[in-house]
């Protein structure tokens, strides 16, 4: 079960009720009790006595959205591929017919095809803005995605922007004051409070402790996506910035072209390049 929560006596039998209450109200935890003695002073981290409207309280209710947030993600990643398929439509493919992946013999067909492909080039000089656009924005949007991703940390209560950080930092710290960053954020046993009238008609308050099982594996999945990210962030930018130094500064793309080709080019053939913006 995602969520078998442990109730008092006088609630016996009805621990299905309360398993469901507690899913779909969110359970809690209280900052106070994580750095202390488990066994001893609390039964878990966390977990323990507290004032109603003093104390702290920690409130979890994310568990339930966890698929469909994933899922949302997943599909945002995936919208700039999309868009950018869509809108390069196969060009390079077309422009490039017979000069892909193919061996051409004899020279004079190898001479007709790179002067089809340079026609091609002089015919649509300055007229391929669009298709520089929609590559720009796809590489705007891939790096919005990730930056964008941080509504994980509206998502997970404002810890998820430092998350990974603290993770890495909690295994090099002192075992008897350090506090677990993922048992803070996905703590696996939580508190619930559930209302219920007695028989006198007047309001009884339950507590109960509960086992959330699914966030041993959440834990895990958000360590993951956090790093991913950062990863992501750093490329997607570094290939951002390439893209608009081609762009913007002409010597730059002169020496792109140099090196990839491992020759240096005639001034004819700089004046060209120069053009091709």
């Amino acid at each position: 079960n995602p969520i078998d929560c442990l109730v008092s006596d006088g609630m016996r039998g009805r621990e299905r009720v309360i398993n469901t209450f507690c899913w779909i109200t969110s359970t809690f935890t209280l900052p106070m009790h994580f750095d202390k003695p488990i066994g001893t002073h609390v039964p878990a981290p966390g977990i323990g006595p507290y004032v109603p409207g003093e104390d702290e309280v920690v409130y979890h209710a994310y568990y339930q959205w966890v698929p469909f947030i994933l899922f949302l993600q997943g599909a945002l990643f995936y919208m700039p591929h999309w868009i950018w398929k869509n809108w390069e439509n196969g060009t390079i493919r077309a422009i490039t017919t017979g000069l892909r992946g193919t061996y051409l013999e004899e020279k004079s067909e190898r001479n007709k095809q790179k002067k089809l492909l340079a026609n091609y080039l002089l015919r649509s000089m300055h007229l391929n803005d669009k298709y520089a656009t929609g590559y720009l924005m796809s590489e705007l949007l891939n790096i919005s995605n990730v930056v964008s991703s941080n509504f994980h940390t509206i998502f997970l209560g404002g810890a998820f922007l430092t998350y990974g950080l603290d993770v890495l930092k909690f295994t090099f710290q002192d075992q008897e004051t350090r506090t677990d960053p993922m048992i803070a954020v996905f703590p696996r046993q939580t508190k619930c409070t559930f209302h219920k009238y007695g028989s006198s008609g007047t309001i009884e308050q339950h507590d109960a402790l509960c086992v959330l099982s699914l966030n041993v594996i959440n834990e895990k999945i958000f360590v993951v996506l956090w790093y991913w990210l950062v990863i992501l962030f750093i490329i997607t930018l570094v290939s951002l910035l390439f893209s608009l130094v081609i762009f913007l500064h002409i010597p730059f793309r002169k020496v792109i072209l140099e090196r990839k080709y491992n020759k240096r080019f005639p001034p004819n053939v700089s004046k060209l390049i120069s053009k091709m913006a």
